[in-house]
């Protein structure tokens, strides 16, 4: 994954890697981009599942509760925005801090997305790549995690299980299910 010709990887050096994923996706033809396969699935490659759309309702009734999910003020905040270059705006295909759910677009290139969450809990970033191969197309999704606070290490190992085990699996094979349909 590290090794890939992405910009996340320069974008977010020195934050750290908490996830990299990937799913094999069939290749009935060549050229198809991250960006024409999100146009295609209605901007968002996942589909969450009836059991993962449960935890997300629990997770944010919970930080709703505890206050986790309120953003701070602009001016309390550094977003990953602020890294982007002039030459990374104008290649984004949509504009920077464009919502999409509970994230905000950071850029969006023919076959790469970063899309970020700042909350009490985490400033993460979530990757989506699509690579061409000569027999098959592999996504990639990538999740970096900067922490906001001491609460950060504690949230995270506690959601760990569920993101890896429930969560993640669900929305990579909504993936290849959004992928199939798109054929």
């Amino acid at each position: 994954f590290e090794l890939l010709p992405l910009r996340v990887h320069e974008f977010l050096a020195g934050v750290p890697l908490h996830d990299a994923w990937t799913v094999e996706l069939p290749k009935s033809r060549d050229g198809i981009t991250l960006a024409r396969f999100l146009s295609a699935t209605s901007a968002s490659a996942f589909t969450p599942s009836p059991i993962v759309r449960l935890l997300l309702r629990l997770r944010f009734f919970v930080g709703g509760i505890f206050g986790w999910d309120h953003e701070q003020a602009e001016t309390n905040r550094e977003t990953f925005v602020t890294r982007l270059t002039a030459d990374d705006c104008a290649r984004s295909l949509v504009p920077p801090g464009t919502r999409k759910g509970s994230f905000r677009v950071v850029y969006r290139f023919d076959n790469e997305e970063v899309a970020e969450i700042v909350n009490a809990t985490v400033h993460a970033a979530m990757l989506s790549a699509l690579v061409e191969t000569p027999t098959s197309y592999r996504y990639y999704l990538g999740v970096y995690v900067q922490p906001v606070s001491r609460l950060t290490a504690t949230y995270m190992a506690l959601i760990d299980p569920v993101r890896r085990f429930i969560v993640y699996p669900s929305l990579l094979r909504s993936v290849a299910t959004n992928w199939k349909m798109m054929e």
